[in-house]
């Protein structure tokens, strides 16, 4: 394990207040691909089942998430590697390779979901065969995260995760019961069913997904990588305090998206 000489207590200097455009992007960008279309699904079958009774929920799911992701990213920032290769110089290769194949495992079925209801989304409205939108949807991205430059892919990402409005102006159109809403939010109606347990598991499995922790590690190990007076904070523990309030801010807001 490598020693560290850390700066004396009075050497860290205070951070100045990050602006908000400045800091937001693998945390936002992480909770922004939480709704995904399998999500989505989960969390309309839960509304037609069960109404709003599930909204405690919530309370739950977002400290939750906002305490692993905080870990992640700070585990990509501080030593400047991702979580599987954290974990290969800690563990051994035999646990390494049974997590990361469990988990390749979990995103491909979970990828195929995705792709499959964005081809039912288009056919709806360009009539054609849904296989058709899927194999070109799966193209397009893959052709676009190999070729395309970082920077750009996640600058790309970064405005697309201003879709996420259409959730809020829909919630303006339908007429909620904001009453019903606050009630079940805090005061949670729980129904000894199978059925029910078996939601609340999904809620929890579809916004707790392991490929967001990984996610967000790598993509903070992508953002030293891209600048070049970027380091990690091992090697700049100077860096520390202005980087950890980054990465809580960010982590902060992008959860916040992601739940609500």
């Amino acid at each position: 394990m490598a020693i560290v000489d850390y700066p004396e207590a009075g050497q860290f200097k205070q951070p100045d207040r990050p602006k908000l455009a400045d800091v937001l992007g693998p945390g936002l960008i992480t909770g922004a691909s939480d709704d995904d279309p399998s999500g989505i699904a989960t969390y309309a079958q839960a509304g037609a089942a069960f109404g709003f009774a599930l909204s405690w929920t919530l309370l739950l799911t977002y400290p939750l998430m906002c305490a692993i992701q905080m870990i992640s990213a700070e585990i990509g920032r501080v030593t400047g590697k991702g979580i599987a290769a954290n974990m290969r110089r800690c563990y051994s290769p035999f646990l390494l390779y049974a997590l990361v194949s469990l988990l390749v495992v979990a995103n491909v079925i979970n990828i195929g979901a995705d792709l499959g209801a964005m081809g039912a989304a288009l056919q709806l409205i360009l009539p054609g065969p849904q296989w058709l939108y899927v194999a070109a949807f799966a193209v397009v991205i893959a052709l676009l995260e190999v070729f395309m430059h970082y920077a750009n892919y996640a600058s790309v990402l970064r405005w697309l995760t201003l879709s996420l409005f259409a959730y809020v102006a829909t919630v303006f159109v339908v007429g909620v019961p904001w009453g019903t809403v606050a009630f079940h939010l805090v005061v949670p109606h729980v129904e000894w069913t199978t059925a029910y347990f078996t939601i609340v598991v999904a809620i929890f499995g579809t916004t707790i997904s392991p490929y967001l922790f990984f996610w967000q590690a790598s993509e903070e190990v992508e953002e030293v990588n891209e600048d070049p007076a970027a380091k990690p904070i091992l090697e700049a523990p100077e860096e520390a305090p202005r980087q950890l309030q980054r990465i809580r801010l960010d982590t902060i807001v992008g959860m916040a998206a992601s739940n609500l």
